[in-house]
C-alpha cells in the first residue's frame, strides 16, 4: 500500500510542477513553439537519469524513493501525451517545420539530457 501512496504523492506534486513550469515558460516565451512542454520533457529526462542512477548507486536509500520520485513525480511531470498533441496540432495547422523541430529536438536533446543525468548521478554517487 505504501508504494501506491508514494506514487500518488509524487504524481500530485509532479502534475502541479508541470502546470506551473509550463505556464511560467509559456508566459515568458509565447506559444508559437511548445517551449513549456519542451523544457519540461528535457528537464524530466535529465531528472529521471539522475535520480534513477543515484537510487541505484546509493543503496542505503529506501526503495520508496523510487516510487515517489521517478515513477510518481517525474512520471506526472513529463508530458509525452501533451507533446504528441501539440505536435499533431502543428501538423494540422500546416506548420510542418515547427512540428519536425519539436519531434527532432525533443528526442535528441531529451536523450542527451537523460545521458547527462546518468553521468551526473554517477559523479555525485
Amino acid at each position: 500500500m505504501t508504494k501506491y501512496l508514494m506514487v500518488g504523492m509524487g504524481g500530485f506534486l509532479g502534475a502541479i510542477a508541470r502546470f506551473w513550469v509550463a505556464g511560467l515558460i509559456s508566459d515568458h516565451m509565447g506559444t508559437r513553439f511548445p517551449y513549456g512542454t519542451f523544457v519540461i520533457n528535457i528537464s524530466g529526462s535529465f531528472l529521471v537519469g539522475l535520480i534513477v542512477t543515484l537510487l541505484a548507486e546509493m543503496t542505503q536509500w529506501n526503495a520508496n524513493w523510487l516510487y515517489l520520485i521517478p515513477i510518481g513525480f517525474i512520471g506526472a511531470y513529463t508530458t509525452f501525451s501533451t507533446f504528441e498533441f501539440e505536435t499533431l496540432r502543428h501538423v494540422q495547422d500546416g506548420e510542418f517545420m515547427i512540428a519536425s523541430l519539436n519531434v527532432g529536438l525533443s528526442v535528441i536533446i531529451g536523450f542527451a539530457a537523460a545521458w547527462l543525468g546518468v553521468v551526473t548521478g554517477r559523479l555525485i554517487a
